[in-house]
């Protein structure tokens, strides 16, 4: 424990700087450093932080309520793909017009592709009508090993 003046004028005569560390302990904590340094380290370990952290990535996929085979199979494979590389899916059925009367298509459809991609990935939202969309979200399963 220093008093205030003393440590003053201790960094001035190492000429540096007194940096205050933790302002609300009882007594303040400070240390006596080279301010810029500081700041660039603060800067550093934030930058660390952020490259570290997860990046969610979401790939919608669209359907028609009346989606036949061949473009299902492809959607499919596009949805295996975007799994295996570790992003979440957003399927959604879209209804034009009148077509809101085959909301139970659209459902069948959605649960389906969840069955067809249960190896690959979870649910993580059933299917849900949200105005003219049903939507459906996935995401890939942890990798086991």
């Amino acid at each position: 424990m220093l008093p205030i003046r003393e440590a003053i004028k201790l960094a001035d005569e190492m000429e540096l700087d007194l940096i205050e560390i933790s302002p609300k302990a009882d007594p303040p904590v400070c240390r006596i450093a080279d301010y810029q340094k500081f700041l660039y380290q603060l800067k550093r370990k934030a930058k660390e932080i952020k490259a570290k952290a997860v990046k969610v990535v979401i790939k919608e996929i669209r359907f028609g309520p009346q989606t036949d085979d061949h473009d299902y199979n492809f959607k499919l494979r596009h949805a295996e793909n975007f799994l295996k590389e570790g992003a979440k899916v957003k399927a959604y059925v879209f209804f034009r017009g009148r077509s809101i009367v085959f909301k139970e298509q659209g459902e069948i459809l959605l649960l389906r592709f969840a069955t067809d991609l249960e190896e690959l990935a979870k649910v993580e939202q059933m299917p849900k009508l949200d105005g003219k969309k049903m939507t459906m979200m996935l995401a890939p399963k942890p990798k086991k090993g």
